[in-house]
C-alpha cells in the first residue's frame, strides 16, 4: 500500500509540473502585448518598454516560467497588473465561494443521482425505470445554465423563496451565504445527478447477474438484501471514477454559473482575467483549478484502492 500511495504522489507532482508548463506556453503564445493592452494604443514605446520590464515580460520565457514555478511553490503567484493586488490573495478570497459551491453541488448530485439509479435498477423493465431514465436523459441534455435560469424563474421570481443572485460573505451571515449558493448548486448538480443515476443503474444491473449475488440469494437473502449488502459496494467502483470526472466538470462549470448568478467566485475571476487579458492572474487561477482537480483524482484513486484490494496487491 505504501508503494501504491508513493507512486500516486509522484504522478500527482509530475502532472502539476507538466500542466503548469502547458498553461505557461499556451498563454505566452497568445497574440498581443499585455503591456500595450494595459496602457492603451496611444502609449509611447518608452512607456511600454518600462512596463514590460516592471512585469518581467522582457525576460526569456524559460526564466519567466521557472521564476513563476518557484514562486508558486512558496505561495507567491505574482501581482495582478490590472487589479494591483497579489494573485494569491485574490484567488483565496474567491475560493471561499467556488469550493463550497462545488462541494455542495457534488453532494446534491450524489443524494439525487444514486437513489434514482438504485431504484431504476431494482425496477428494471418497469414503467418506473423508463420514466426515471427518461428524466435522467433530459437532465443530461439540458445545460446547467439553462437549469439555473429556470430555477431563478421558479424559486426567486415566482415563489420568492431564494435570492436570484449575489452572495453575502460567510463571515457576515453564513445562512444568507448558504441561501445564495442554493440555486447555483442545484443548477450545477442536476445534470451531474442525471449522469450518476444512469451509471449507477447500469453498474447495478450488471452486478445483479454476478455469481456472488446468486450465492447470496442461495443463502436465503432477498434480492434487495443481496444487492444492498454485496452489490452496491461493487457497483460503486465505476461510480467513483465518474465522481472524479464530475468534480472536474463542476469546477469548470462554475465559470458560467457564477456569471449567471453574479457570484464572486473563481469562475468569475477567470472570466474577468480573460476579458482584461491579465495573464498573471489567469495563470494563477487556472493552476489552482488544476491542483484542485488533480488532488480530487488522487483522493478518489486512493479510495478506489481501499474499496478494491486487488489494486493494492498489484501496485497499479
Amino acid at each position: 500500500m505504501i508503494w501504491f500511495v508513493l507512486k500516486r504522489l509522484i504522478g500527482f507532482a509530475v502532472t502539476l509540473v507538466v500542466a503548469a508548463a502547458v498553461i505557461f506556453v499556451l498563454l505566452d503564445l497568445l497574440p498581443g502585448d499585455p503591456a500595450r493592452f494595459i496602457l492603451g494604443i496611444n502609449a509611447t514605446p518608452e512607456a511600454v518598454t518600462a512596463l514590460q520590464a516592471k512585469l518581467g515580460l522582457n525576460l526569456p520565457a524559460p526564466e519567466r516560467f521557472f521564476t513563476w514555478l518557484a514562486g508558486m511553490i512558496h505561495g507567491d503567484f505574482g501581482l495582478s497588473y490590472t487589479q494591483r493586488a497579489p494573485v494569491a490573495g485574490l484567488i483565496g478570497d474567491r475560493l471561499w465561494v467556488t469550493i463550497p459551491l462545488s462541494i455542495l453541488a457534488m453532494l446534491l448530485s450524489i443524494v439525487i443521482g444514486l437513489p434514482i439509479g438504485i431504484l431504476a435498477a431494482r425496477r428494471r423493465g418497469s414503467p418506473a425505470e423508463a420514466g426515471l431514465m427518461t428524466l435522467a436523459q433530459f437532465g443530461i441534455a439540458v445545460p446547467n445554465f439553462w437549469f439555473g435560469m429556470l430555477l431563478v424563474l421558479l424559486f426567486a421570481v415566482g415563489l420568492h423563496w431564494l435570492p436570484p443572485g449575489g452572495f453575502v460573505p460567510w463571515r457576515e451571515n453564513p445562512l444568507l451565504a448558504l441561501r445564495g449558493l442554493t440555486l447555483p448548486s442545484f443548477a450545477l448538480a442536476l445534470p451531474q445527478a442525471a449522469i450518476l443515476a444512469r451509471v449507477m443503474r447500469t453498474a447495478l444491473v450488471d452486478v445483479q447477474n454476478a455469481d456472488f449475488i446468486r450465492t447470496a440469494r442461495a443463502k436465503g437473502m432477498t434480492m434487495g438484501e443481496a444487492v444492498w449488502r454485496h452489490g452496491v459496494r461493487n457497483a460503486l467502483l465505476p461510480v467513483i471514477t465518474i465522481l472524479g470526472l464530475q468534480f472536474a466538470y463542476l469546477l469548470a462549470g462554475t465559470i458560467i454559473v457564477e456569471n449567471v448568478f453574479y457570484l464572486p467566485g473563481l469562475g468569475k475571476l477567470i472570466f474577468t482575467a480573460i476579458s482584461e487579458r491579465d495573464l498573471i492572474l489567469l495563470r494563477g487561477a487556472i493552476i489552482i483549478l488544476i491542483v484542485a482537480v488533480t488532488a480530487t483524482m488522487l483522493i478518489l484513486d486512493l479510495l478506489y484502492a481501499a474499496i478494491d484490494p486487488r489494486l493494492r496487491s498489484r501496485g497499479d
